[in-house]
């Protein structure tokens, strides 16, 4: 993942709901499965790859109240996920990783649909809001940061 879509998440999560925080750690799967396929299996790159996928699924089993239906399902998705990104390690075959992607991208698109209705504010107080508009030059996108004093912290 580059600096420039590390920033996008960083931004994202800074101003998400629960709900959103979870369509993003879809989209960061999905991208390091991305980062995956593009690095090949003999590389490092992909050993790395294969390590953030394996830890956003885990975030996101962590992040289920299995009290509740239907989550110990997802549980049972999730490990089929991550059993299958280390199959996919395991015999250096990046095509594997196309399962995880049948499975991650109907579960985000469900939760991309429903997270507007989660009323709950982000989930991190006092972050940094971010405001982006065009400036000087034609198709020029420049972010200003309202500042705050505490940075995150509450005194």
């Amino acid at each position: 993942m580059n600096n420039e879509k590390k920033q996008e998440f960083t931004r994202r999560v800074a101003q998400a709901n629960s709900t959103e925080m979870v369509v993003i750690l879809y989209d960061m799967t999905l991208e390091y499965i991305e980062d995956a396929k593009a690095a090949g299996s003999a590389s490092e790159d992909f050993h790395v790859a294969i390590g953030h996928i394996q830890g956003c699924l885990g975030e996101l089993i962590n992040s289920l109240n299995c009290e509740y239906e239907p989550a110990p399902a997802m549980k049972e998705l999730y490990r089929y996920c991550i059993r299958r990104v280390g199959a996919s390690e395991v015999k250096r075959d990046e095509a594997i990783l196309d399962e995880v992607v049948k499975v991650i991208v109907p579960l985000r698109d469900a939760y991309d649909k429903i997270k507007g209705e989660n009323t709950s504010g982000p989930v991190m107080g006092n972050s940094q809001e971010v405001y982006a508009g065009l400036t000087y030059g034609r198709n020029d996108v420049t972010e200003n940061f309202v500042e705050q004093s505490n940075r995150g912290f509450r005194a």
